[in-house]
Protein backbone atom coordinates (compact mmCIF):
# COMPACT_ATOMS: atom_id res chain seq x y z
CA UNK A 1 0.00 0.00 0.00
CA UNK A 2 1.44 2.98 -1.12
CA UNK A 3 0.85 6.50 0.74
CA UNK A 4 2.37 8.07 4.56
CA UNK A 5 0.11 5.62 6.05
CA UNK A 6 2.18 3.96 9.27
CA UNK A 7 -0.14 3.85 12.48
CA UNK A 8 -0.48 0.03 12.97
CA UNK A 9 -3.84 0.73 15.09
CA UNK A 10 -5.80 2.66 11.70
CA UNK A 11 -4.12 0.28 9.64
CA UNK A 12 -5.55 -2.64 11.64
CA UNK A 13 -8.89 -0.62 11.28
CA UNK A 14 -8.62 -0.06 7.54
CA UNK A 15 -7.96 -4.03 7.13
CA UNK A 16 -11.36 -4.40 9.06
CA UNK A 17 -13.23 -2.25 6.50
CA UNK A 18 -11.63 -4.28 4.00
CA UNK A 19 -12.89 -7.55 5.73
CA UNK A 20 -16.37 -5.93 5.75
CA UNK A 21 -16.49 -4.76 1.86
CA UNK A 22 -14.67 -8.68 1.05
CA UNK A 23 -17.30 -10.55 2.90
CA UNK A 24 -20.22 -8.32 1.18
CA UNK A 25 -19.17 -8.56 -2.51
CA UNK A 26 -18.42 -12.46 -2.24
CA UNK A 27 -22.09 -12.53 -1.10
CA UNK A 28 -22.69 -10.24 -4.40
CA UNK A 29 -20.21 -12.21 -6.81
CA UNK A 30 -22.43 -15.62 -6.02
CA UNK A 31 -26.05 -13.45 -6.98
CA UNK A 32 -27.97 -15.76 -3.98
CA UNK A 33 -30.69 -18.11 -5.96
CA UNK A 34 -33.00 -17.00 -2.12
CA UNK A 35 -32.90 -13.47 -3.96
CA UNK A 36 -34.47 -14.58 -7.01
CA UNK A 37 -36.64 -17.32 -5.45
CA UNK A 38 -38.76 -14.62 -3.15
CA UNK A 39 -39.19 -12.53 -5.79
CA UNK A 40 -40.54 -15.34 -8.01
CA UNK A 41 -43.05 -16.14 -4.77
CA UNK A 42 -44.09 -12.84 -5.39
CA UNK A 43 -45.27 -13.07 -8.75
CA UNK A 44 -46.87 -16.23 -8.33
CA UNK A 45 -49.01 -14.90 -5.20
CA UNK A 46 -49.78 -12.19 -7.37
CA UNK A 47 -51.11 -14.64 -9.82
CA UNK A 48 -53.01 -16.34 -8.10
CA UNK A 49 -54.63 -13.90 -5.69
CA UNK A 50 -55.99 -12.01 -9.01
CA UNK A 51 -56.33 -15.06 -10.59
CA UNK A 52 -54.73 -13.58 -13.76
CA UNK A 53 -52.65 -14.48 -16.85
CA UNK A 54 -49.41 -13.75 -15.70
CA UNK A 55 -47.55 -11.46 -13.49
CA UNK A 56 -44.38 -9.91 -14.24
CA UNK A 57 -41.15 -7.65 -12.16
CA UNK A 58 -39.27 -4.98 -14.62
CA UNK A 59 -36.12 -4.09 -12.18
CA UNK A 60 -34.45 -1.31 -13.29
CA UNK A 61 -30.80 -1.57 -14.26
CA UNK A 62 -28.93 1.76 -13.31
CA UNK A 63 -25.74 0.38 -15.12
CA UNK A 64 -27.77 0.22 -18.73
CA UNK A 65 -30.46 2.42 -17.32
CA UNK A 66 -33.32 0.03 -18.73
CA UNK A 67 -36.04 -1.66 -16.85
CA UNK A 68 -35.16 -5.85 -17.36
CA UNK A 69 -38.10 -8.17 -16.44
CA UNK A 70 -36.47 -10.70 -14.22
CA UNK A 71 -39.38 -12.67 -12.89
CA UNK A 72 -42.94 -13.65 -13.90
CA UNK A 73 -45.27 -16.17 -13.16
CA UNK A 74 -48.98 -17.48 -14.86
CA UNK A 75 -49.50 -19.55 -18.52
CA UNK A 76 -48.65 -16.32 -20.02
CA UNK A 77 -45.74 -14.93 -18.61
CA UNK A 78 -42.50 -16.66 -18.83
CA UNK A 79 -41.79 -15.19 -21.97
CA UNK A 80 -41.44 -11.91 -21.31
CA UNK A 81 -38.45 -12.89 -18.91
CA UNK A 82 -35.01 -11.04 -19.90
CA UNK A 83 -37.15 -8.54 -21.92
CA UNK A 84 -35.89 -4.59 -21.71
CA UNK A 85 -37.61 -1.52 -22.17
CA UNK A 86 -36.54 2.08 -21.36
CA UNK A 87 -37.50 4.64 -18.55
CA UNK A 88 -40.61 5.83 -19.89
CA UNK A 89 -41.30 2.94 -22.77
CA UNK A 90 -44.33 1.32 -23.17
CA UNK A 91 -46.45 0.96 -19.71
CA UNK A 92 -43.93 -0.25 -17.33
CA UNK A 93 -41.55 2.32 -18.47
CA UNK A 94 -44.48 5.18 -17.95
CA UNK A 95 -45.20 3.50 -14.57
CA UNK A 96 -41.40 3.68 -13.06
CA UNK A 97 -41.03 7.24 -14.50
CA UNK A 98 -43.96 8.89 -13.07
CA UNK A 99 -43.73 6.43 -10.05
CA UNK A 100 -47.74 5.98 -10.32
CA UNK A 101 -50.09 2.85 -10.53
CA UNK A 102 -51.74 2.34 -13.62
CA UNK A 103 -54.88 0.42 -15.16
CA UNK A 104 -55.63 0.20 -18.60
CA UNK A 105 -59.07 -1.96 -19.76
CA UNK A 106 -58.37 -1.95 -23.42
CA UNK A 107 -54.89 -2.13 -24.15
CA UNK A 108 -55.32 -1.52 -27.83
CA UNK A 109 -56.97 1.53 -26.87
CA UNK A 110 -54.33 3.26 -24.85
CA UNK A 111 -50.91 4.72 -26.65
CA UNK A 112 -48.83 3.95 -23.79
CA UNK A 113 -49.15 0.27 -24.20
CA UNK A 114 -45.75 -1.18 -25.76
CA UNK A 115 -47.05 -3.81 -28.32
CA UNK A 116 -43.73 -4.67 -29.62
CA UNK A 117 -42.64 -5.64 -26.27
CA UNK A 118 -45.96 -7.72 -25.78
CA UNK A 119 -45.09 -8.94 -29.10
CA UNK A 120 -41.80 -10.29 -28.67
CA UNK A 121 -43.33 -11.68 -24.91
CA UNK A 122 -45.25 -14.08 -26.98
CA UNK A 123 -48.45 -12.88 -25.01
CA UNK A 124 -50.67 -9.40 -25.97
CA UNK A 125 -52.76 -8.86 -23.40
CA UNK A 126 -56.33 -7.58 -23.20
CA UNK A 127 -56.16 -5.19 -20.14
CA UNK A 128 -53.48 -4.79 -17.40
CA UNK A 129 -52.31 -3.10 -13.83
CA UNK A 130 -48.97 -1.90 -13.12
CA UNK A 131 -48.03 -0.60 -10.17
CA UNK A 132 -44.52 0.62 -8.94
CA UNK A 133 -41.81 -1.32 -6.81
CA UNK A 134 -40.73 1.91 -4.33
CA UNK A 135 -38.33 2.36 -1.42
CA UNK A 136 -38.02 5.42 0.25
CA UNK A 137 -38.05 7.71 -2.87
CA UNK A 138 -36.21 5.37 -5.26
CA UNK A 139 -38.30 3.28 -7.46
CA UNK A 140 -36.74 0.46 -8.50
CA UNK A 141 -38.73 -1.52 -10.74
CA UNK A 142 -42.55 -2.26 -11.60
CA UNK A 143 -45.01 -4.78 -10.87
CA UNK A 144 -47.42 -5.96 -13.34
CA UNK A 145 -50.59 -7.95 -13.97
CA UNK A 146 -52.18 -9.48 -17.03
CA UNK A 147 -55.79 -10.04 -17.48
CA UNK A 148 -58.25 -11.93 -15.13
CA UNK A 149 -58.98 -15.62 -16.34
CA UNK A 150 -62.72 -14.60 -15.68
CA UNK A 151 -62.39 -11.43 -17.69
CA UNK A 152 -62.73 -9.04 -15.38
CA UNK A 153 -61.83 -5.55 -15.21
CA UNK A 154 -59.17 -4.22 -13.16
CA UNK A 155 -60.19 -1.68 -10.31
CA UNK A 156 -59.01 0.92 -7.70
CA UNK A 157 -59.03 -2.32 -5.10
CA UNK A 158 -57.06 -4.00 -7.03
CA UNK A 159 -54.31 -1.06 -7.32
CA UNK A 160 -54.26 -1.38 -3.32
CA UNK A 161 -53.57 -4.90 -3.22
CA UNK A 162 -51.18 -4.50 -5.87
CA UNK A 163 -49.36 -2.61 -3.88
CA UNK A 164 -48.93 -4.60 -1.04
CA UNK A 165 -47.23 -7.14 -3.51
CA UNK A 166 -45.13 -4.49 -4.61
CA UNK A 167 -43.99 -3.07 -1.30
CA UNK A 168 -42.95 -6.92 -0.44
CA UNK A 169 -40.75 -7.11 -3.70
CA UNK A 170 -38.92 -3.91 -3.04
CA UNK A 171 -38.26 -5.27 0.50
CA UNK A 172 -36.69 -8.10 -0.51
CA UNK A 173 -34.46 -6.24 -3.38
CA UNK A 174 -33.25 -3.17 -1.12
CA UNK A 175 -32.30 -6.37 1.40
CA UNK A 176 -30.60 -8.14 -1.24
CA UNK A 177 -28.77 -4.42 -2.71
CA UNK A 178 -27.40 -3.73 0.31
CA UNK A 179 -25.48 -6.87 0.25
CA UNK A 180 -24.02 -6.10 -3.19
CA UNK A 181 -22.49 -2.55 -2.25
CA UNK A 182 -19.82 -3.50 0.10
CA UNK A 183 -16.82 -2.41 -2.24
CA UNK A 184 -18.93 1.21 -2.53
CA UNK A 185 -19.56 0.79 1.29
CA UNK A 186 -15.60 0.52 1.46
CA UNK A 187 -14.80 3.22 -1.14
CA UNK A 188 -16.71 5.80 0.62
CA UNK A 189 -15.55 4.99 4.40
CA UNK A 190 -12.22 5.22 3.27
CA UNK A 191 -12.76 8.87 1.59
CA UNK A 192 -14.07 9.84 4.41
CA UNK A 193 -11.37 8.76 6.61
CA UNK A 194 -8.69 10.65 3.64
CA UNK A 195 -11.23 13.84 4.31
CA UNK A 196 -11.05 13.94 7.96
CA UNK A 197 -7.70 12.65 8.20
CA UNK A 198 -5.77 14.51 5.70
CA UNK A 199 -2.44 12.46 4.84
CA UNK A 200 -3.43 8.59 5.99
CA UNK A 201 -4.45 7.41 2.20
CA UNK A 202 -4.19 9.25 -1.01
CA UNK A 203 -6.58 7.96 -4.00
CA UNK A 204 -3.88 5.02 -5.11
CA UNK A 205 -3.87 3.53 -1.43
CA UNK A 206 -7.99 3.80 -1.53
CA UNK A 207 -7.88 2.13 -5.11
CA UNK A 208 -5.97 -0.66 -3.95
CA UNK A 209 -7.55 -1.47 -0.86
CA UNK A 210 -11.02 -1.91 -2.78
CA UNK A 211 -9.18 -3.99 -5.41
CA UNK A 212 -7.69 -6.38 -2.47
CA UNK A 213 -11.29 -6.61 -1.13
CA UNK A 214 -13.06 -7.15 -3.58
CA UNK A 215 -10.24 -10.11 -4.87
CA UNK A 216 -9.75 -11.38 -1.85
CA UNK A 217 -11.95 -14.03 0.11
CA UNK A 218 -14.42 -13.47 2.77
CA UNK A 219 -13.69 -14.10 6.41
CA UNK A 220 -15.51 -15.08 9.52
CA UNK A 221 -14.12 -12.47 11.65
CA UNK A 222 -16.50 -11.68 14.59
CA UNK A 223 -14.88 -8.29 15.73
CA UNK A 224 -15.50 -7.61 11.54
CA UNK A 225 -19.10 -8.10 12.28
CA UNK A 226 -19.52 -5.84 14.98
CA UNK A 227 -17.70 -3.02 12.70
CA UNK A 228 -20.27 -3.65 10.27
CA UNK A 229 -23.11 -3.58 12.43
CA UNK A 230 -21.61 0.03 13.41
CA UNK A 231 -21.44 0.88 10.16
CA UNK A 232 -24.61 0.36 9.37
CA UNK A 233 -26.29 2.11 12.33
CA UNK A 234 -24.36 4.96 11.31
CA UNK A 235 -26.31 5.35 7.99
CA UNK A 236 -29.37 6.83 10.38
CA UNK A 237 -27.44 9.21 12.42
CA UNK A 238 -27.64 13.07 12.03
CA UNK A 239 -25.42 16.00 11.54
CA UNK A 240 -24.62 16.62 14.61
CA UNK A 241 -24.01 13.46 15.79
CA UNK A 242 -21.48 12.96 12.67
CA UNK A 243 -19.32 15.68 13.99
CA UNK A 244 -19.39 13.59 17.73
CA UNK A 245 -18.10 10.95 15.89
CA UNK A 246 -15.52 12.43 13.73
CA UNK A 247 -14.28 14.15 17.08
CA UNK A 248 -13.92 11.27 19.16
CA UNK A 249 -12.48 9.41 15.93
CA UNK A 250 -10.03 12.35 16.46
CA UNK A 251 -9.34 12.08 19.88
CA UNK A 252 -8.51 7.90 19.26
CA UNK A 253 -5.99 9.06 16.68
CA UNK A 254 -4.27 11.36 18.75
CA UNK A 255 -4.20 9.06 21.18
CA UNK A 256 -2.63 6.13 19.38
CA UNK A 257 -0.46 9.00 17.91
CA UNK A 258 0.93 9.70 21.46
CA UNK A 259 1.20 5.85 21.70
CA UNK A 260 3.32 5.40 18.44
CA UNK A 261 5.47 8.63 19.82
CA UNK A 262 6.38 6.73 23.39
CA UNK A 263 7.31 3.66 21.70
CA UNK A 264 9.34 5.48 18.91
CA UNK A 265 11.31 7.38 22.03
CA UNK A 266 11.21 4.11 23.99
CA UNK A 267 13.36 1.75 21.23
Amino acid sequence: MSGPMRDPSLEASLAALVAVARRLDAASRLEPPGGEAVLRSIVEATVAMFGAEAASLALHDPSTDRLVFRVAAGARGQGVIGLSVAPGEGVAGYVFSSGSPLVIGDVAADPRFGRDTAERSGYVPRSLLAVPLVADVDVLGVLEVLDRLDGSSFGLRDIELATVFARQASVAISATRLERHGSHLLRDALIAVSAAVPGVLDDAAIEALVEAAIAGEATEDAPVWRIADRLARLRAIDADDADLIVEVLDAVLRRTARRGLRRSSAS
